[in-house]
Order: C-alpha cells, then structure tokens, then sequence
C-alpha cells in the first residue's frame, strides 16, 4: 500500500502578492509621493508592475542568487521592486539612506550587488556610495522618476509572463544589515520559508492579527528588517497597505492617517511622540487609529500613557531584532495587565532560553534574569559572509540581550549586555537607571553611559534630553533614592538640547560613549 501524502507547496514570497491579487484585487496600496500628492494602485495592478520588473532585470542579467540593492523609501515603487527581484529567485539588499557614502559604500562591496534601484531624491547619495567600488552596480530609479535612468523606461516593454516561485523555498530573498548601534553591522540573510511562516506568526490573533477590513501603515522604514514584515503581511490577508514616502513627521502622518483611513500602524515610539505633539499643537484627531505596534526601543510609562489617551489607540508591545526577520515576542492585544516593559510572549515558531555568562540554561527560566536567546524558523543561523555559525551547538541565537520571563511568559528586556557598567568590580544595569529616569515628565529621552575613572574603572553618567527646565539635576538623580543601589547613582549628568538617535529610532550610544566616555 502507498501511503497518502500533501501537496508540495514551496512557501515562497511572491504567493502573497499572487493571492492579494487574486482574491483581493481592488484592495490598494496607497503611496505618499515626493511631491506631496497620493499614488494609488490595487494590488492586481501592482503585482503585474512586479512581473514586469522581474522580466527588466532578467534583461539586465539578473538571475537568482544575484543581489539586486535597492535605497528608497516606503513607497509604491520599493513594494513592486521588492516582490521583483524576490519573485524571481534573486535577493533584496535594502540599504539605509540614513547611512554615510562609505557606509553604503562598504555594505555593496560586500554584497556585490549589480543593480542599484533608488527613490529619485537619492540619485546623489546612490552615486556617491558607489564611487570607488571596482564594480559598480548600474543605477536605476524607481517610482515617478523620468529619463535615462528611470527603471520605468525598462518595465514599459517588458512582459509580464515570468515564473515567479520556481525555486526552493529556503532559497534567500533578502539582506539586511544591523544597525551597527553596537559595533559594526552584519548582514542577514533571509530566506523565502523564514519570512513566509515570520508572516503567519504575525497574523496570529495574538500577535498583530491584522485582516482584509484593516489599513495598514509601516512608519518603520522598509530597509529597517523588512518592515516590520507589513508588507508580506499586508497583502496576505488583502489589508490595505498605506506607505508614508520618506516622510514620518506628525503632520504628514496625521493626514494620511485622515486620508486613508488607517486603522493599524507600526513604528518606534520617537514616531508616535511626534503625532502626539503635533495634534496637541495643532489639534485635530486621528479618529480611525484603533492600535499601534511599538518596538525597536523601550517605552517609558508615562510615554505609554500619553500616546493612548491622546490618539485613542491602544498601544502593543514587542520585541524583535534584524536577526528574527524581526518580531520575536509580542503583548497580547486588550490584556488589561499590559505594560510598556512587558513585551509579550513568543508567538508559535519562536522559543525563548534565559542563559548566565557562560551560556549554560538557567535552572529557573520564570523570575530570573539572564542572557536571552532564541531559536526558530526565521531566526538568522549564519551572518552573510560568515563561515562560522551564529548559533551555539544546540541552534540557540544569543541576542546580546538581558532579560526576564514573568510567570505568565511575557518578556520583559533589561537591557544590552554590551551596555553593562563595570564599576569596582560590580555591574551596574544602565536600563534600570534609565527607566527611572525615563518615567519623570520633565525627561523626553534617557541614557546612562560608562565613563573612565581611574579608581572604579567605570562610573556611570546620565544623559538627558529634557522637556522641562524646571527639573533640577538633584531632583533627576535623586528619583532614584531607594530604586537603586546607592553606588548605581550616576556621577554626573549631561543635559543635551537633542539626544542622538541611530537610524532606527534607538539611542545612539556608540556616540554617546565617543563624546562623553572619557574623562
């Protein structure tokens, strides 16, 4: 007897955009453009654009396994650019226009990309990463772009009969580098299966659970760990993507948000601070917000607090990293106990080890602090480049986070690892510190820093960004009496007009240590 068997499906990428097309034909994908007016197209429409792009750089000689690069901004032309190079088997090396020339520059010649596709504003900055690298990628410009240049003049007389899909679903798809915030960025390499099912794990209920009946807007840029991975999950389930263009300030968010009728969004809270100033000096609502998605830093309550009274929305948590492809944990949506430093629990396909130093499992993994790592379907195994493994022998990832797992499982980050201050031999937590400080009113953004001392090694200072004057630096350190260890209370603080933040909305300490670490 033979036994029964499933169907071979391989969960490639481009069956996304095929089923929004399919069954959710007229659902859009709205794009704010340079020139400050709207793009509309529906997803059928767009996914004939991506064929169409496939079929132009087939032309070009791509074939899969070539990276193509792409610097823009959420637009329409990133999202058809995105499913055209994944569709056909080659990879998507989304670079950062945030980043320098030469970090740019360093990131291709790694990459050794061929094509270059960029928003029409970034023509200069796409020229200048390329200058010096022995094989330049041809440049080509995505979305209203006219002229030599424009990929446009490529896809207009290309076909739009190209097999999408006909390869191995652990074939890689995308590249994304780390932050570098603290050190130097690796690249990550995604794949087809790891981003398919970090799809489905979103879709569940209890993590983002967005449907059909949702408009969805990705504030976090695409080239920030794809996303947020919106735009998979957006036309998986034929939600309405709205992508914001290279704009994120309040006023240009508020009116999409009006325009188009946003009911979810996704970001890092700096993002959100802005909406909130900007309706509370202009007025106005954002009244078909219903929830907003939080990562990529820590929340302070009182943040927490303003954001939901002042836009009506609740406010979700998370945790992820590039390395995830990137969500890890989310909090569970209505939970009446959530906090902003509970990131949730593990969705299905992700699992959590709380480790000491050495890396051995903690006998108590609930109530504990440790060393987080993790392991999944969708968690990186080797960096691009790399011939050494990621992971440790047992296939755990070791995040380079501290952490705590509650009794019901949720997640709550305690800090970096790198950030831990050696002070006399002992260690000193920069993340309790700064989440005190954090939850003062007068405080917009805190950070807490090793400096050198010649007797304790390390003594940590505390760096403010502060809207309110009035507070003093005796009240600001002296929120801590009784919070923390008496030698855990900072030497110095340091009142900073702006405080420096990386690409991805998070502090950035390394330039924080630059100016401030050395006596």
């Amino acid at each position: 007897m033979i036994d029964g068997s499933m169907q071979s499906y391989a969960l490639t990428l481009d069956k996304f955009l095929s089923h929004a097309a399919k069954w959710h034909p007229g659902a859009e994908v709205v794009s704010a453009g340079l020139d400050g007016g709207v793009r509309r197209i529906a997803y059928a429409a767009l996914r004939g654009r991506a064929l169409r792009i496939s079929a132009a750089l087939a032309a070009l000689g791509i074939a899969k396994g070539a990276r193509v690069a792409t610097l823009a901004w959420n637009t329409q032309g990133h999202v058809e650019a995105w499913y055209g190079i994944m569709g056909m088997g080659a990879i998507c090396h989304t670079l950062n226009p945030r980043l320098t020339p030469a970090q740019l520059g360093s990131m291709l010649r790694q990459s050794e990309a061929s094509v270059l596709l960029a928003s029409a504003d970034l023509l200069g900055l796409a020229r200048d990463a390329t200058r010096g690298l022995g094989a330049p990628p041809r440049i080509l410009l995505l979305d209203e772009a006219e002229g030599e240049d424009a990929l446009e003049l490529h896809i207009a007389g290309a076909s739009a009969d190209v097999a999408w899909g006909d390869f191995d679903e652990n074939t890689p798809s995308g590249l994304c580098f780390t932050s570098g915030s603290t050190g130097a960025p690796k690249g990550v390499t995604y794949t087809h299966r790891g981003c398919y099912l970090h799809t489905m794990r979103q879709l569940q209920a209890d993590v983002l659970g967005i449907t059909a009946r949702d408009a969805v807007m990705p504030v976090v840029p695409m080239f920030h760990a794809n996303a947020w991975g919106i735009p998979f999950t957006a036309p998986a389930v034929g939600a309405k993507l709205v992508l914001p263009g290279r704009h994120s300030d309040g006023a240009h968010l508020a009116r999409l948000i009006r325009a188009e009728g946003v009911t979810a969004a996704v970001g890092v809270p700096t993002v959100w601070l802005g909406l909130v100033e900007h309706l509370e000096a202009e007025g106005g609502e954002v009244p078909t917000l219903e929830r907003i998605l939080v990562g990529g830093s820590s929340m302070p309550p009182a943040l927490m607090d303003r954001i939901e009274r002042r836009l009506g929305v609740e406010v979700q948590t998370s945790w992820g990293m590039t390395e995830l492809s990137p969500l890890g944990t989310a909090a569970l949506p209505g939970d009446p106990a959530r906090r902003p430093d509970l990131s949730g629990r593990p969705a299905m396909g992700i699992d959590l080890l709380l480790t000491d130093g050495d890396g051995r499992a903690l006998a108590e993994q609930r109530g504990a602090e440790g060393h987080l790592r993790v392991r999944g379907g969708s968690v990186v195994e080797r960096y691009f480049g790399q011939s050494e493994p990621a992971t440790d022998a047992d296939g755990w990832f070791d995040t380079g986070d501290l952490a705590r797992i509650d009794a019901g499982g949720n997640l709550t980050i305690t800090g970096r690892a790198k950030d831990l201050i050696k002070s006399g031999g002992e260690w000193i937590n920069p993340a309790e510190i700064e989440a005190i400080v954090a939850g003062l009113p007068q405080v917009s953004l805190a950070a807490v820093i090793g400096r050198s001392d010649p007797k304790w090694g390390e003594r940590p200072i505390l760096l403010v960004e502060t809207c309110d004057d009035a507070i003093s630096d005796a009240d600001l350190l002296g929120s801590l009496d009784g919070r923390v260890a008496s030698w855990w209370v900072p030497d110095a603080v340091v009142r900073l007009a702006a405080m420096p933040l990386a690409p991805t909305g998070k502090i950035d300490k390394m330039q924080l240590r630059a100016e401030y670490g050395q006596v």
